[in-house]
């Protein structure tokens, strides 16, 4: 199974490869961006395996963040935390 996780664009570099620094709930990554050329600081793309491979809102992101602190929340349960 692949999953993509939304973060939050911090700064762009152009370059031959255009890349990028998102923050994913407090932990930052350099990303490539070069699938999402139309994507600036502050917007929210999904990230799968070091490349955004897709622009979202706020508002999405947000719900994939409860989703995922949801899951989080449902794996304690069942491991008996």
């Amino acid at each position: 199974m692949c999953l993509g996780v939304p973060g939050e664009i911090q700064s762009v570099v152009e370059g031959e490869l255009r890349m990028g620094r998102v923050t994913f709930g407090g932990i930052v990554k350099d990303v490539c961006l070069a699938y999402v050329p139309e994507a600036n600081v502050g917007d929210f793309v999904v990230v799968h395996a070091g490349f955004a491979i897709s622009c979202i809102d706020r508002e999405a992101a947000a719900r994939v963040f409860t989703y995922l602190e949801e899951l989080d929340e449902t794996q304690a349960l069942e491991d008996g935390s």
